[in-house]
């Protein structure tokens, strides 16, 4: 009975925890404008991306890996100088100094544009890059890898379904009980690919530690343990290492993490907190590996209900895989699981989303503690009751009711976020 649905959710761990350079909203224009501009098969002379709403407020205020800039217009314009669409999500990983320079000209100039599209897609770019007599577009939507549409001069070469439209909702059969079976008891050579998560996100979060990025949440974590202000355990590393990892990714460094959901920081969320108990408990790759798969299928399960950009903060979500994870290491089952799931919903749950951006770092910080907490209840088998708040006896209940107050309830509280950002532009 589990052969296929364990193939099925293999599949759907290998399409939503990929490598991703940067953060994923600039890097979305960036790989719209490398596919434009390959299609034109020249050097663009300008380049126009039409983003939606939640595309722009996620993108504007962040760095652009090896640009030294923030935001989507040096996205665009690098993208389409040397960008290479089929790197995906790794689109700038071969970015030179003179494509930034003639970028950064390019902007100068006024010959790349940033708008807001006529669109209800909560996740859409279309870039249009041009030389002469020629132009070239692609449209990318839903999905940050997606691409769905390509022409050139008004002519289409290249077109897909929009992701939803091949994925609906009666073919969602994950549960965090399925999770959680899947994660006890498949062949662990089947998921052993998933220490790479652990691999690469660790790598950036040592970085993170070591040199000064962005706020440096995780590192004076650090100082402040050497300094005698906190003292160190399991927790306090866990919240370090994750915190690193964010400050060294908003920043902008050239090193790839492994995202979830279209999302670095929620991947690293989701990886980190369990590869620190892991290492603090002295577990096995095994252990972590099955762990792991219960905290990115976890994240992956309730992203499902709330979508790719919503106002609600997407580390909320990967930090409560990240505590389903810790109980399985700790030696919790699935009542505990359960009970640290509904601890969370029931706790930091409205946390906003106001773009990606250096201060990133302490909402992971937040929501890890939080996840650290709900874990450490669960253990004692304490958790929220159903009947309180946007809670549900039903788990699988409770976990819809937090996908629509950030998919549904949250509607107005995302214009008034990104009025608030564009006034200040």
């Amino acid at each position: 009975m589990h052969k296929t649905e364990w193939l099925e959710y293999i599949n759907l761990i290998n399409r939503e925890v990929v490598p991703a350079l940067g953060c994923t909203e600039p890097v979305t224009v960036a790989l719209a404008a490398a596919r434009a501009a390959e299609t034109l098969g020249k050097t663009p002379a300008r380049v126009i991306a039409r983003v939606s709403s939640n595309l722009l407020k996620n993108g504007m205020g962040v760095a652009v890996p090896g640009t030294g800039m923030v935001g989507l217009p040096i996205a665009a314009a690098v993208g389409g100088l040397c960008g290479k669409s089929k790197l995906g999500l790794e689109v700038l990983r071969d970015l030179t100094e003179e494509a930034v320079a003639q970028g950064k000209r390019m902007i100068h100039d006024g010959q790349v544009a940033v708008e807001i599209a006529n669109t209800e897609e909560l996740l859409y770019v279309e870039v249009i890059v041009s030389a002469g007599d020629d132009s070239a577009r692609c449209i990318i939507a839903q999905e940050h890898n997606a691409i769905v549409g390509v022409e050139r001069n008004g002519e289409a070469v290249f077109s897909a379904p929009w992701p939803h439209d091949v994925k609906g909702e009666d073919a969602w059969n994950l549960t965090i009980e399925s999770i959680y079976d899947f994660a006890m008891n498949v062949p662990f050579d089947s998921i052993r690919f998933i220490l790479e998560a652990a691999r690469l996100n660790d790598c950036v979060a040592q970085e993170g530690l070591a040199g000064e990025y962005g706020m440096k949440v995780g590192r004076s974590i650090s100082e402040d343990i050497k300094s005698g202000f906190r003292s160190d355990d399991m927790a306090l590393f866990a919240t370090r290492l994750t915190a690193a990892a964010s400050d060294a990714r908003m920043d902008g460094i050239m090193k790839p993490v492994m995202s979830n959901s279209g999302s670095g920081n929620q991947g690293i969320t989701a990886t980190m907190p369990v590869v620190a108990y892991a290492r603090w408990l002295k577990k096995s790759d095994e252990d972590l590996a099955r762990s792991l798969i219960m905290s990115h299928l976890t994240a992956i399960h309730l992203k499902h209900y709330l979508g790719r950009l919503s106002a609600l903060c997407g580390a909320i979500l990967a930090a409560t895989g990240a505590g389903c994870g810790i109980v399985m290491l700790l030696g919790g089952g699935l009542e505990e699981i359960e009970y640290a799931i509904k601890n969370m919903i029931g706790s930091i749950t409205g946390m906003i989303c106001d773009g990606a951006k250096s201060s990133c770092a302490l909402k992971v910080v937040a929501a890890v503690e939080a996840a650290i907490n709900s874990a450490y209840l669960a253990m004692r088998k304490n958790g929220v009751p159903g009947r309180e708040g946007i809670l549900d006896c039903n788990l699988e209940a409770a976990i819809k009711n937090l996908g629509d107050l950030g998919s549904l309830g949250m509607v107005g509280t995302d214009k008034v976020i990104l009025d608030i950002m564009i006034a200040k532009q």
